[in-house]
């Protein structure tokens, strides 16, 4: 069944876009016989293993075609990489002490976002006083010359 149809893509677009055809309407609008469309429609029915060679040598396999759902594509990877750099670079532009404040509140070094009073009990300080450290230092961050690193990470950009 390798050569059934020179375009099977063609097949499978004018047999989706207009299903419930049948084999002889096909059969008119691929310009191929009847019993060809036949022979397509039980080919299209058999189960393919996924080891199917495919190419022209077959030193590919079916399988290697089809996207993994659960692994990160390597373009998200590349981003976040660069995300993570860009954001380092901009946090290099604070105090340590304000550094550690953003990293704590929104949970960048461990996943784990603090609370005000969480942070406040690791700096032995009220949570008013990490509120107004982390103000100034989210401030800073939004400055053109700072922010600028980060622009084009956020939606509508």
């Amino acid at each position: 069944a390798g050569h059934i149809i020179e375009d099977p893509n063609l097949f499978y677009a004018v047999s989706i876009v207009q299903p419930g055809r049948t084999p002889e309407e096909l059969a008119k609008a691929m310009k191929i016989s009847v019993s060809k469309v036949n022979e397509i429609l039980r080919v299209m029915q058999e189960p393919i293993s996924l080891e199917t060679p495919i190419g022209k040598e077959d030193e590919a396999q079916l399988i290697d075609l089809i996207e993994d759902k659960r692994s990160p594509s390597p373009i998200n990877e590349v981003t976040f990489r660069m995300l993570r750099e860009r954001i380092k670079e901009a946090l290099s532009m604070l105090t340590p002490r304000e550094r550690m404040v953003i990293c704590l509140r929104f949970g960048l070094e461990d996943g784990y976002p603090r609370t005000l009073e969480e942070v406040g009990a690791i700096f032995k300080v009220t949570r008013e006083r990490v509120r107004q450290i982390e103000a100034k230092a989210l401030s800073k961050l939004r400055h053109p010359r700072r922010s600028r690193l980060l622009r084009g990470f956020w939606d509508g950009d």
